[in-house]
């Protein structure tokens, strides 16, 4: 699997997937979370933002079962989807722990985060994948 490369902005992030924690920036201004990194609030461009670990809970907002070979990308699944965390903010992402039917992935599913190489990752909870 190809390794995501950290950038400043985005080293906070893979730090904490490193340490098993998903973690977003959160606003200390307006107290909203967001996500991908940037260094303003995207809700108030407040620039007291910071890193917090968030639960790892979300619900499957939308997904794309992929059947063509992903090259460099062997070890994901063929499941990329759009997921809602619990504390708000979107993200993309891969469904692990469920075969990837769409029948096995109803809309507003609930998931958790896992950790595949440091890689956040989701699946269904109560499944260990």
């Amino acid at each position: 699997m190809v390794k995501p490369q950290p950038t400043p902005e985005t080293a906070p992030y893979w730090e904490g997937a490193r340490q098993g924690e998903l973690r977003v920036q959160r606003c200390g201004a307006c107290g909203r979370h967001y996500f991908y990194p940037r260094p303003a609030c995207r809700y108030c461009f407040s620039q007291e933002v910071h890193w917090v670990t968030v639960s790892g809970r979300a619900r499957l907002v939308s997904y794309v079962i992929n059947q063509r070979p992903m090259p460099g990308l062997e070890g994901l699944s063929p499941v990329v989807a759009l997921v809602e965390l619990d504390e708000g903010p979107r993200l993309m992402t891969n469904i692990v722990g469920v075969e990837p039917t769409p029948e096995n992935l109803p809309l507003d599913l609930r998931l958790q985060v896992c950790f595949q190489d440091d890689v956040p990752v989701f699946q269904p909870e109560g499944v260990t994948a």
